[in-house]
């Protein structure tokens, strides 16, 4: 069992930055694979970058947002550089056993932290 808290989002101005963290209690953080997703009012959870090693990214994020991870404090965290108000909604961790883009593939969540980005 892995319980999630995201924590340091904000209202900030376009290309503006945030930087979010997730601390991960439980066993074996440095075991499962984490990622990063949003969802915007009205829209679907979408995927945003996901971490075992190696961060990979979606395409709309790419060169903006950097996913890292600090396996001896058991957290996640997510860079987010040249902000737009696209890339605004509520930002979720997830932790699951591949690093890959599908939210079916989490077993964990935390409940979420709100990203407004004004223009």
């Amino acid at each position: 069992q892995v319980q999630l808290v995201e924590s340091g989002g904000g209202l900030v101005q376009a290309g503006g930055s945030l930087r979010l963290s997730c601390a991960a209690s439980g066993r074996s953080f440095s075991r499962y694979s984490m990622g990063w997703f949003r969802q915007a009012p009205g829209k679907e959870r979408e995927f945003v970058a996901t971490i075992l090693w190696n961060g990979y990214y979606a395409d709309s994020v790419k060169g903006r947002f950097t996913i890292s991870r600090d396996n001896a404090k058991s957290t996640l965290y997510l860079q987010m550089n040249r902000l737009k108000p696209e890339d605004t909604g509520v930002y979720f961790c997830a932790a699951g056993s591949h690093p890959v883009a599908q939210a079916q593939s989490y077993d964990y969540w935390g409940q979420g932290t709100q990203v407004t980005v004004s223009s």
